[in-house]
């Protein structure tokens, strides 16, 4: 399927059998894909494994449009030397957090989640009060003759 869509594999894909304890899991080797429209199955669902896809842009607002069309805001990351560009661009990204030059750089004392599908709410910090906590209220009446 991924060879019908133009898509190519750089490196990578292949199921990784591992040794010991983890021989029975289901591991695959960091993969590279290229030539994927941005609109590709591969591109607009959120894979968790080793996979990057390479696309190519030619501005800002091609990358933001890109980064914005999936249902999914987890995570992005963004690399460059212009630290006001990535500024920039970071503002306009629908992405519950956004990497800098960066992946997975993480404060527990900062709130973490994503936005459209990729998640409800916010953990960490104070959020994490808010987000397992159950509010209840219980009310009880006296009567006032008794």
């Amino acid at each position: 399927m991924l060879k019908k869509k133009g898509g190519v594999v750089l490196t990578g894909g292949k199921r990784k059998i591992l040794s010991g304890k983890l021989k029975a899991g289901y591991f695959v080797e960091p993969t590279i894909i290229e030539g994927l429209d941005y609109l590709s199955k591969t591109n607009q669902e959120e894979i968790f494994g080793p996979v990057v896809c390479l696309i190519p842009f030619d501005s800002e607002e091609e990358v933001v449009k890109m980064a914005n069309s999936t249902i999914y805001g987890l995570s992005a990351s963004i690399f460059t030397e212009n630290v006001s560009r990535a500024h920039r661009v970071a503002a306009k990204i629908k992405s519950g957090v956004v990497w800098i030059n960066s992946w997975l750089i993480r404060d527990l004392r900062i709130p973490f989640g994503g936005m459209k599908s990729s998640g409800l709410g916010r953990e960490g910090g104070f959020d994490s009060l808010n987000f397992f906590t159950e509010s209840k209220n219980v009310c009880l009446k006296i009567d006032s003759e008794t």
